[in-house]
């Protein structure tokens, strides 16, 4: 088939945006001269903007047709129009039309769009039953904004089928032009690296350029269930692949979640930061203690145990700089007694070798048809943070103090003891779902955990079996955790970042502040973080001012508030209920206190007013700028609390000077000085 040559050239100009402009040495290590990503686009001629203004309006008003008379089914499906319209117009509204081509397919794709709102008002949606490759989109839960996702769907797929397909996510490289618009592009035309034969492939759009870690890890796994709710997926030949920044963030989403997936395949990329940024970046690292504590949360290497829960083939070129992510993860693998499968592309650099394609494909088949392992009887796992707290069917519920490994191992011995081994675990629940616990229902369960016994109930007869336990002292006891007050649990365990990976709503101070030079420093962070948020999560943030927030919204999403008591009126209601204490004179934090002139907190904590859902003050996303220009340096920046010194102007690094910063306990309260 011969392809046009304008779309030949599209095809040329989306894959150079996808390899150039990367960070790559020390350029990039200036803090003081930061690049803007993504940069500013071309400007768009009158005419051609006039045309693609007036497209977008008729694309909108198909919409709202499907809108006000579509069926249930037709406005369901209308995710899969809007990404059309967001992506022409973000990338009009926000200069991020990057090469002049990009302006004639921006008009292709919302005739493309057009034509889908209008199948829609007919009842229609061909492309749900189409084969091949097909762009779709879902609302995420953060921000309520639509996101695009990517899929090859192979010709034995049948819409009206019974047969479960395996379902690979392939995760893309860098690219600092990637906006949705060219996203949307490439996945019409490219099928990408692998295309396995009956295989679902679901290209994530990741939120941009951020290796699938915060919002780009959450658009990861809304886009696989959205594919699992319109297609038939086989839950349990699942496999995560990527190269370059998707190879990072294979192993990332290996490491964390290591019981979704059949396999793994890292190709290239960083599996940490600190190794990392000294090979690749040539950078001199001196981050405060905090910062290098919190590179515990993507450092695939602290995590490397829990690979033995998930099926890894990774793949490396020779002479690719980045062969050092699978190199350092194989040193940390032998820690743990097992040895990597590292396929090496003979005398390649950063690129796969045909032939080390094939066996790679070759050993996924193999590992795709065995299936992920529902029911293990051995376990090894670590983690550092309750936002990662499971492996199979057993659940970390409590932790003695966060980011110091906690640690379980463990066996079915029989068909009616269960032995585990933990470090600084304080409280487990086990839940094996109908249907598959392999234990006999007729006796009870003991569990023979850290020197202690216990008996707990016999399995029930449709084959589940379920049990809490927790520690008192040096003895385990059956049941919840219990207690008086707050702790940290799965989902309610900060850092600061955690707040954004649900959904949020920014509450902008509407009243007479404090003082005035912390609420322009407020107001100047809150304008930052709307802006910020849409250039690199690609989201429009929900922002509602102090007086509008409704119960509904405490309920239901995260409160990031910003401003005092005295100009935010929802911290107000909080203000007495915040370990933090802010007045007029002094803002205390952590037994020290600070001039409430000059200095302004950020902070979070479990609103006092829904104990399940965070309330965090001034701040956004953690990283800065300078985080922008490599993914291995885009990990938290800031712990639970801090105070920041509004005397020295934010940078591309830090919102001010940090004068105090800390973790809270386990109960969320201040950590007593060691």
């Amino acid at each position: 088939m011969k392809i046009p040559l304008c779309s030949r050239l599209l095809a040329l100009s989306v894959l150079c945006s996808l390899c150039t402009a990367v960070a790559d040495g020390p350029q990039d290590n200036i803090a003081e001269n930061v690049r803007r990503i993504p940069k500013l686009g071309v400007e768009v001629p009158p005419e051609k903007r006039a045309t693609l203004e007036a497209k977008l309006a008729e694309l909108k008003a198909a919409i709202g047709e499907v809108e006000k008379k579509g069926n249930a089914t037709s406005k369901a499906l209308l995710p899969d129009v809007w990404i059309y319209h967001k992506a022409v117009n973000d990338a009009l509204k926000y200069q991020e039309f990057f090469a002049p081509a990009e302006i004639d397919k921006a008009a292709e794709l919302l005739t493309e769009g057009i034509q889908r709102a209008k199948h829609l008002q007919q009842g229609q949606s061909p492309w749900t039953s189409a084969t091949g490759l097909v762009v779709r989109g879902y609302v995420s839960k953060l921000d309520g904004s639509v996101q695009p996702y990517g899929l090859v769907v192979p010709s034995s797929y049948q819409a009206q089928g019974a047969q479960r397909h395996r379902l690979d996510l392939w995760f893309h490289g860098r690219g600092e032009t990637l906006s949705e618009l060219n996203f949307l592009n490439d996945r019409r035309r490219n099928p990408g690296q692998f295309t396995p034969a009956d295989t679902l492939v679901l290209h994530p759009y990741g939120r941009y350029s951020n290796a699938n870690k915060f919002a780009g890890e959450i658009d990861a796994l809304e886009s696989m269930e959205a594919v699992k709710k319109h297609y038939r997926v086989d839950e349990d030949r699942v496999l995560v692949r990527g190269f370059s920044m998707g190879g990072a963030s294979t192993w990332q989403l290996a490491v964390h979640y290591p019981s979704l997936w059949a396999a793994a395949n890292p190709g290239a990329g960083f599996s940490e930061t600190p190794e990392f940024l000294k090979s690749f970046q040539q950078e001199k690292l001196d981050p405060p203690w905090y910062e290098e504590r919190l590179w515990r949360m993507y450092n695939a290497t602290d995590w490397a145990v829990n690979i033995f829960h998930c099926p890894t083939v990774a793949y490396s070129g020779e002479v690719d700089r980045q062969k050092q992510a699978a190199d350092i993860m194989q040193a940390a693998l032998e820690r743990e007694k097992m040895d990597l499968v590292h396929i090496i592309g003979p005398q390649t650099q950063h690129k796969y070798h045909p032939d080390s394609k094939e066996i790679v494909d070759g050993l996924l088949t193999s590992l795709a048809e065995k299936g992920r392992d529902r029911m293990p009887r051995q376990f090894k796992f670590t983690t550092f943070t309750l936002r990662y707290p499971q492996v199979a069917w057993i659940r970390v519920e409590g932790m003695q103090e966060h980011w110091q490994a906690a640690r379980l191992e463990g066996r079915l011995n029989n068909h009616s003891t269960l032995s585990l081994t933990t470090q600084n675990i304080t409280a487990l629940s086990f839940d094996i779902p109908p249907g598959y616990c392999p234990l006999d229902v007729t006796e009870p369960v003991k569990v023979q955990i850290d020197g202690t016994t216990l008996t707990g109930p016999r399995p029930k007869t449709d084959r589940s079996w379920s049990m809490q336990i927790h520690r008192e002292g040096d003895l385990w006891k059956e049941g919840a955790l219990g207690g008086e007050g707050l702790r940290k649990r799965p989902g309610l365990q900060g850092p600061i970042d955690d707040a954004l990976m649900d959904a949020f709503v920014f509450v902008r101070p509407t009243g007479e502040p404090q003082h005035p030079e912390a609420h322009r420093w407020a107001v100047a962070e809150l304008e930052r973080a709307i802006e910020h948020w849409r250039r690199h999560f690609r989201g429009e943030p929900r922002v509602k001012n102090d007086v509008d927030v409704t119960e509904q919204d405490m309920a239901a999403m995260n409160l990031i508030l910003w401003g005092d008591a005295a100009s935010n009126r929802v911290l107000a209601k909080l203000a007495d209920r915040l370990p933090i204490k802010w007045t007029k004179e002094g803002l205390q934090a952590g037994g020290q206190t600070f001039e409430a002139a000059h200095h302004a907190p950020v902070m979070i904590y479990p609103n006092p007013l829904n104990a399940d859902r965070y309330v965090v003050l001034n701040s956004s996303f953690t990283f800065r700028e300078y985080d922008y220009l490599n993914n291995a340096r885009q990990t938290p920046k800031l712990p639970d609390w801090a105070i920041v010194d509004l005397r020295t102007p934010p940078n591309s690094r830090w919102p001010g000077k940090v004068v105090a910063a800390d973790f809270f306990d386990e109960s969320w309260k201040f950590r007593e000085k060691k």
